[in-house]
């Protein structure tokens, strides 16, 4: 019997997803993306966790789209227009779902994250890559601009590295990414999975409910004009402090306690 293409173990607060195909290198395939789009709202539900963290089993992170399962759908009568159509609206969904996932994201980064690839990386909320990772957007060389990629990747770095990065299908390595802010951190090969777990560690620390409601007003906030973005942010802190367990984290601060959170 097949292992199932994405595997969940929790602990401790902590959903860790890994992308299990790697004899394609974790390609985003069409099991792959309906595996992660229903985990990821499965997690959504799921009070339990307060952070996840994505990685790939083998060799690498992820290599894109799986391009042999692209090819065959041209073999359709319409040469795979609805196919390709299909697949890219599938494709952003998922990405859409990380971002407007209640619980912070983590990508726990090796080998290579390249075209889809590095759409999910700059898609997850965080991210802490090895030494000797490679990053792209490299789809222009076999003649394929990697438009959605683009999507997320120019959300996340400055608009000439990510078009320099796009139009020259030139990789960069993991101390450029961190530089231009396509992820936080850099580890060893032997510590990155040690290091992705402390900062997820950290993260679950946190009063759940306040990092949930964070999360949705730092992406909402974003998509604002200045003053809409004020107005927006004043009413969330509002609701915040009216939290059961903020009004405890703010008297066991004054008290010099720890909080007796319930959430």
């Amino acid at each position: 019997m097949a292992e199932p293409v994405l595997l969940r173990r929790d602990q401790n607060g902590i959903a860790r997803l890994t992308l299990n195909r790697p004899q394609n290198l974790n390609a985003l395939s069409d099991a792959m993306l309906a595996a992660l789009l229903g985990e990821l709202a499965a997690i959504a539900g799921d009070g339990s966790v307060k952070v996840v963290t994505l990685q790939g089993a083998g060799k690498v992170f992820c290599a894109g789209h799986d391009l042999k399962e692209m090819q065959a759908g041209r073999a359709s009568s319409d040469k795979g227009a609805a196919y390709f159509a299909d697949l890219f609206t599938r494709c952003g969904a998922v990405m859409q779902a990380i971002t407007s996932l209640p619980q912070p994201v983590i990508a726990q980064v090796h080998g290579i994250a390249t075209a889809a690839g590095c759409q999910l990386v700059a898609s997850c909320d965080m991210a802490v890559a090895a030494h000797g990772t490679r990053f792209g957007v490299n789809g222009v060389n076999i003649g394929l601009f990697c438009s959605t990629p683009m999507v997320a990747l120019s959300r996340n770095v400055p608009r000439k590295q990510a078009f320099e990065m796009l139009v020259t299908g030139e990789f960069i390595d993991a101390a450029r990414a961190r530089e231009i802010g396509l992820i936080n951190r850099v580890a060893t090969e032997e510590d990155l999975e040690a290091e992705s777990l402390a900062l997820a560690e950290r993260v679950a620390s946190k009063l759940g409910p306040a990092v949930r409601i964070g999360k949705r007003a730092f992406y909402d906030q974003a998509q604002m004009s200045l003053a809409e973005a004020y107005t927006h942010t004043s009413g969330v802190m509002a609701e915040n402090m009216l939290l059961r367990d903020t009004d405890e984290g703010i008297s066991a601060f004054l008290e010099k306690r720890k909080p007796d959170w319930h959430s």
